[in-house]
């Protein structure tokens, strides 16, 4: 590949990324505002699949990234910032990066073993539930005592994890999982617009 059609490959590919960049940032404020259950849902998983599949593992990380930290400026995250900080800028950190990149990997192991609909429904799967599991992770790891004592304030005596899921997760996961798999078909739209740009200019 020449220098010239690899300065625009990688102009092409930055603009993609920053593009999506603002769309993961416009989301994740406006899904702020949309709630089910106790916290304020994700729809940014999209466009980070999408930017995933068209530049690869570290494209969905740095937009896991870049979610991260918007999550992190909202004010749902002061409870957590209130029992852990540092638990809570690193659980909130881990599950964006890790969620990017792991439907990145999905999406480029079964698009080369199956095709671009077995990637992109893998890698649609695979966002929230990487997501919600780090989540959970992270609440065990640094917020369990506080969050078994509110379980035993709310009548839930010692299930302290079905506290957390029906409270914490409920249908925040279930809305995120669905959304994104009934928008599969978008993605993969998106996906084959995008490859076929590049293979035009290239």
């Amino acid at each position: 590949m020449s220098n010239a059609t690899t300065k625009r490959f990688d102009t092409r590919t930055l603009v993609g990324v920053a593009l999506l960049t603002a769309i993961v940032v416009v989301l994740q404020l406006l899904g702020s505002f949309i709630r089910f259950g106790t916290f304020s849902i994700s729809l940014v998983l999209m466009p980070i699949v999408v930017g995933a599949a068209l530049f690869g593992v570290w494209a969905g990380a740095w937009l896991g990234l870049v979610f991260a930290i918007v999550v992190l400026l909202q004010p749902d995250t002061a409870f957590f910032f209130g029992i852990s900080p540092a638990g809570t800028i690193i659980t909130v950190i881990l599950k964006g990066v890790l969620c990017g990149a792991c439907a990145g990997l999905v999406y480029k192991l079964l698009s080369k073993r199956f095709n671009t609909v077995a990637g992109v429904i893998g890698a649609a799967a695979t966002a929230p539930i990487v997501n919600t599991g780090i989540f959970l992770i992270g609440c065990r790891v640094f917020f369990w005592d506080t969050i078994k004592d509110l379980a035993a304030q709310n009548g839930y005596g010692d299930k302290t994890a079905l506290f957390l899921i029906v409270v914490f997760v409920g249908l925040n996961f279930v809305f995120e999982f669905v959304v994104n798999l009934v928008l599969c078909p978008a993605i993969v739209y998106l996906i084959r617009i995008g490859e076929k740009s590049f293979k035009k200019k290239h």
